[in-house]
């Protein structure tokens, strides 16, 4: 079955192409190359032995996604991960992330509402929740009026899907994650963002490897434990199999609504202070880093209730903390070398 996956050579993208390949998908993969490089082809085929198919291509160039349809009639699924994601550049420039992460679904959509059947699967995100009242976040938390832009395109994104689907043939999985963190064990592929790291983890490894002089930590005011804000941090490759797992669902017909909806998670909460203890312990070395303010658009806490991934998808995390900053920091010192 030939799978197309937006963004694949991105951070979770490529990951979940690689296990797409493991279990025998043929992958068409399109990325407008704006955050990644490809290189990453070349890590794929290197854990695979196969490289899949690629397309540059913008998605929000609406005639360029229906040729591309027109040529790919035989897809039997989407993997939708082409989007941007960072929460502090999304307040600062809204209209991108309205354009690129509502845009591009939606012209997606439009091909895929015109075949018989059509599988999606929609990468989401737990900001969707905004700051959930309760923790653990189960996925019947009310949805939150989202405290960024990034979030509110997630939030909309889904509204849009359950709309499509209600008067069409599509079928769709909402997949809302948490924090993904550490790279493929072999360190062929990993995260490795264009300029700045809008992300912690990218920025723990940087500063450990002294691209960057310092971490700044924002606020260490928080309700919690430490003063820190609180994440799920779940290893890319679990994530990973969990889209597979999914998108097996969807194409075996297994699923009980058109369009369903899971967390992916590790169901751990863990305060940055944790994580760059957590990183300090594999590495070895003392990591400097800076309190500063709290940065507009973050939350105090969220981390996930597993269980129905777990009881439905029979999915479930498998790397601790530990593990997931150890393999992060194997990539970031093998991209260095």
């Amino acid at each position: 079955m030939k799978i197309l996956v937006t963004g694949g050579l991105g951070f979770i993208g490529s990951h979940t192409v690689v296990e797409l390949q493991n279990e025998g998908f043929e992958v068409v993969i399109v990325d407008n190359l704006s955050n990644t490089s490809l290189d990453v082809l070349d890590g794929i085929s290197n854990i695979t032995g196969k490289i899949p198919a690629f397309e540059k291509l913008d998605l929000r160039e609406k005639d360029k996604v229906r040729e591309f349809f027109k040529r790919h009639v035989d897809l039997a699924g989407v993997i939708h991960f082409a989007a941007s994601k960072a929460v502090g550049e999304s307040v600062e420039n809204p209209l991108l992330y309205y354009e690129n992460n509502i845009n591009t679904l939606v012209y997606i959509l439009q091909e895929l509402q015109k075949k018989t059947e059509a599988s999606l699967i929609f990468s989401s995100s737990c900001t969707v929740y905004g700051q959930a009242e309760i923790m653990p976040i189960t996925e019947d938390a009310s949805i939150q009026e989202a405290m960024s832009p990034y979030g509110n395109t997630k939030q909309i994104g889904e509204e849009i899907i359950t709309d499509v689907a209600k008067v069409t043939n599509v079928n769709a999985i909402l997949l809302r994650y948490f924090n993904p963190i550490g790279s493929h064990p072999s360190a062929e592929i990993g995260e490795l963002p264009i300029g700045v790291p809008q992300n912690l983890v990218p920025f723990i490894t940087q500063t450990g490897f002294g691209l960057r002089k310092e971490l700044s930590v924002y606020g260490d005011d928080y309700p919690t434990v430490d003063g820190t804000a609180v994440r799920d941090y779940i290893h890319v490759v679990d994530l990973a199999k969990a889209h597979v797992v999914a998108l097996q669902r969807l194409l075996n017909k297994k699923n009980v609504a058109k369009v369903e909806t899971f967390n992916l998670g590790t169901g751990t909460g863990s305060t940055v202070l944790e994580v760059i203890k957590a990183f300090e312990k594999v590495s070895g070395q003392k990591l400097p880093y800076k309190i500063v303010g709290r940065r507009e658009g973050d939350i105090t806490s969220a981390y996930a209730n597993t269980d129905k991934a777990n009881n439905i998808l029979r999915w479930k995390a498998q790397s601790s903390l530990e593990e997931s900053m150890a393999s992060a920091w194997k990539w970031e010192q093998k991209v260095r070398s």
